[in-house]
């Protein structure tokens, strides 16, 4: 065990390093890529910021609640950003192109270089932003001291659940090959869950809390922050991810028997 994590510690460490050399290579892109991010957090700050100009309240929360929920996700979103998103675009390519191949014949589990293997360096420049808003709003919301503890676990755990939904929806792609569409709904329920559940209409909240948990991603960990919700209703968030991993395994087993090389 100890030496599989070894393994996998420095071929990770191999990924970090070569998407550092290549960003650097690249760097009005890398910088663009900075500037991208800002504006979107930014922008999306601003957008919720706005709204509360006009209300005092939004649910149950009130606009610093809100915020903090909105830090919490911008945080848990640079994570994805900087270590997940990019790897999706290049699931399809290499089924199409039958680059698949070379990764199938690794001897590490094919599911790390594929879904793992793509880092942006650009988004990586960006970790003290949304951090920085995350403790900003922490601190008037008055979090207890195990709530500080908490928040970088309950981050992981959230992109966790998040990550494991995407891969299982691009299991897809195995039967689509073009990426476009199901890169749009995957980056759609993406989108559903950076907003709390309680905005949605009830049939929507049982749809995507109990049949696909878009929505406890992001709800459920920052109200156990908040007080408002008992720390053993996370429980959710890891049934979620193992019925996501029992799933993908069983997708991703039909998926490789109706494979067909491009490249033979």
């Amino acid at each position: 065990m100890k030496q599989t994590l070894v393994k996998y510690f420095r071929i990770y460490r191999s990924f970090i390093a070569n998407a550092m050399t290549e960003g650097m290579s690249f760097r009005v892109h890398f910088i663009l890529l900075i500037l991208m991010d800002l504006i979107f957090y930014i922008s999306t700050l601003a957008s919720v910021d706005f709204i509360f100009n006009y209300v005092d309240h939004i649910g149950p929360w009130d606009h610093t609640q809100f915020m903090f929920f909105i830090a919490f996700m911008l945080a848990m979103d640079q994570f994805h950003m900087t270590f997940i998103s990019e790897s999706f675009w290049d699931f399809s390519f290499n089924i199409r192109t039958g680059a698949l191949d070379f990764i199938l014949l690794k001897p590490i589990g094919s599911l790390f270089p594929i879904f793992f293997g793509k880092i942006r360096a650009g988004s990586a420049a960006n970790f003290l932003f949304p951090w920085g808003v995350l403790i900003w709003f922490g601190l008037k919301c008055d979090l207890s001291l195990w709530a500080w503890v908490a928040i970088p676990f309950l981050i992981i755990l959230s992109l966790s659940l998040l990550v494991s939904i995407e891969i299982l929806i691009s299991m897809a792609m195995f039967w689509t090959v073009e990426s476009f569409g199901i890169n749009f709904i995957r980056m759609g329920f993406q989108t559903m869950s950076r907003w709390p559940d309680f905005i949605y209409g009830y049939y929507m909240q049982k749809a995507f809390t109990i049949v696909l948990p878009i929505l406890t991603i992001g709800s459920l960990p920052v109200k156990v922050l908040l007080g408002q919700q008992s720390p053993a209703m996370l429980y959710e968030i890891f049934i979620g991810l193992g019925v996501s991993w029992f799933l993908i395994g069983i997708f991703w087993r039909k998926g490789l028997k109706g494979y067909e090389s491009a490249s033979s």
